[in-house]
Formats: structure tokens, sequence, C-alpha cells
């Protein structure tokens, strides 16, 4: 280790960052890229439960934070990389997510063509369903909305804030609930 590398490890972010704008000096950039890296890959692993997947989403994390470190216009610098990040995550995850096949009903469903409504019990049982759902915890509600909609454990966190373990028992809770709930409507609805 270089003595000026020695000095860069007791200065702060935010002067590394502006020595860095102002010289390109790489090792100032490779400072950061030692103190975030860590972070940033278990930041992207907690998105992706492929650690090949949150490696590339991590050194293009760290690519795109070189090339527009000049735009950086301070405040805090891990906040930034990590926002960073978070968007690389969802734009890859976007790129490798399987297209959806559309039927003819949702293609009648979206120009405003009648489609055969459900059965009577149908309706009334879906209905209860979504009433009961409202009364359960907010957490709960959410994430089980949330997979209704198809996304995935990993989406449901990083749209959430909660962890992907914290977002799988919030589903596995809510379900037993509204189970237990909506139980007895089903079986005679059968």
């Amino acid at each position: 280790m270089t003595s000026k590398a020695q000095n860069l490890s007791a200065v702060p972010d935010e002067e590394i960052v502006r020595r860095f704008q102002e010289t390109g000096d790489h090792e100032c950039f490779a400072e950061l890229f030692a103190r975030y890296r860590k972070k940033v890959y278990f930041a992207c692993r907690a998105f992706y439960s492929d650690g090949g997947a949150a490696e590339d989403a991590t050194q293009e994390t760290f690519l795109r934070a070189y090339e527009k470190m000049r735009l950086f216009s301070g405040g805090d610098f891990g906040g930034w990389l990590m926002r960073i990040a978070r968007n690389i995550c969802i734009d890859q995850w976007r790129k490798r997510r399987p297209e959806v096949e559309i039927d003819d009903e949702d293609l009648r469903e979206s120009r405003g063509e009648p489609t055969a409504p459900p059965p009577y019990d149908l309706r009334l049982t879906i209905d209860h369903v979504w009433q009961e759902m409202k009364s359960l915890a907010p957490e709960q509600r959410r994430c089980l909305e949330m997979k209704i909609e198809g996304y995935s454990y990993e989406e449901t966190a990083a749209r959430t804030g909660f962890s992907v373990e914290a977002v799988k028992s919030y589903l596995q809770n809510g379900r037993r609930m509204l189970w237990l709930r909506v139980e007895g409507m089903l079986a005679r609805s059968k």
C-alpha cells in the first residue's frame, strides 16, 4: 500500500470525491471502491438470490458512479451510491424478466369489449376475500397485494423497503390469516 493510499484511508468521503472530481486521481476512486464495495454488493445480493447477478450489479454500480462522479454535487456519497445500485438492480431485473403472453380475452378487455362476467357467487366470494384483506395488518396486506399483482419477493422488498425475509414472513402470515377468515365461505361456494 502506498503512503498516498494510507493517507486517503483517514480522509472523509467528501474530500476524496472532491479530489477525484478535480484531478481524476484513480487512487481516490479506488479508496471509495474499497470503502463501499461490500455494502453495495450485499445490497445487490439482497435484491438478487444469484450471487453472479449481484456481482454484475455491483460492478455496474461502480462503473456508473465513476462515469457520473462529476455530477455528484455533495451530500451523502454512500446514499448516492446506494441509489445507483438500487436503480441498476431494478433495470437489470426488468431486462431479465420474461415476456408475458397476452391472450384474446386480455385483448378484448383492453379494448373495452365485454367479457363473460364471473358467476354471481364467485363475485361475492372475491369481494369477501378483498374485504377480509383490508382487515389484515398493513404490511401483510401490502405484500399480499403485490404478490397478487405478480411482484417477486425481491421486487416487493425493493419497493417496500422490507427485507426479503420480512416479505416472505408477511406473506406467509397474511395468507394464513386470510385463509382462516375466508375458509368457511370458500367451502360454501364450491
